[in-house]
């Protein structure tokens, strides 16, 4: 009797013991839970594009919900990045040759930094994306926004998925 009350107590002990804090982070290390997005520099001629791309960024994280958007004073991470180019260009057309619709491609640099650690966590020193936009109904502001949504996501999901 006595054999069979440790045995339970010992399997009790293994199945509490085994419980605790989960982690998406191979390390070990326990997730991140606040971000900071300063200003993204522009090394183009596109107005705007920085804080449009910064913004959308921002609003990436905030849709995603995994970090809470801060300051940088009080963030684990802090997001740096740049805007390397920006071109719009024909993509494609009518039968008499005129432009249907154009492409907008915006490439950045981007680095997600550990300020305490004071260690990148990663970096890309070219993301590209496009976003359409058709000659007649729509703006080039169409096509950019569309560009921003795709660098946003792949930024929240670069820096909450590789946990």
């Amino acid at each position: 009797m006595r054999l069979a009350r440790r045995a339970v107590l010992a399997l009790l002990w293994l199945a509490v013991g085994g419980c605790g804090p989960y982690s998406f982070n191979p390390s070990g290390r326990s997730a991140l839970k606040s971000i900071a997005v300063p200003l993204f520099e522009n090394q183009t001629r596109e107005y705007g594009i920085r804080e449009l791309l910064t913004e959308g960024v921002i609003n990436g994280f905030i849709r995603d919900g995994t970090l809470a958007v801060v300051n940088e004073k009080r963030a684990e991470a802090v997001l740096r990045g740049s805007v390397l180019s920006y071109v719009r260009q024909p993509y494609t057309y009518e039968a008499d040759e005129s432009v249907q619709e154009y492409r907008v491609i915006i490439t950045i640099q981007a680095r997600l930094e550990d300020p305490v650690r004071r260690q990148v966590v990663w970096e890309e020193a070219q993301l590209v994306q496009w976003g359409n936009f058709k000659a007649n109904g729509e703006s080039e502001d169409d096509g950019k926004i569309r560009a921003v949504e795709k660098l946003a996501e792949d930024i929240v999901n670069r820096t909450v998925r590789s946990w």
